[in-house]
């Protein structure tokens, strides 16, 4: 499985997603697996990678937070969590993703 976080410069939710990342794949049965994290500075770059704000999370090349109409761009992001509006993913939905992309069902 490959597992990317794109952030932009200062992303002051980066430590945010790695952390809960990190939860998630604990608790999804996969603490072998790894994730890279690489920083997006320009539009041209947001676009090839389909980086639709920060932190934007991939697995497998797929944005499973992804919403529709989301255009890429060099900015913030706002995820819906069961517990209103944050700026990562919940460790839950993380881990419902993770599972899903490893073929064990939950998704999101």
């Amino acid at each position: 499985m490959e597992i990317e976080v794109f952030v932009v410069p200062g992303c002051p939710n980066q430590r945010l997603a790695e952390e809960q990342l990190r939860e998630a794949l604990d608790g999804a049965g996969l603490p072998g697996e790894t994730f890279t994290t690489r920083v997006i500075t320009d539009q041209a770059e947001a676009e090839r990678s389909g980086f639709t704000g920060s932190p934007t999370i991939l697995i497998d090349g797929r944005d499973p937070f992804a919403e529709p109409g989301s255009s890429p761009s060099v900015a913030c992001r706002i995820y819906r969590t069961p517990h209103g509006l944050a700026g990562a993913p919940g460790v839950d939905q993380l881990r419902q993703a993770l599972r899903a992309a490893a073929g064990q069902g939950g998704g999101v």
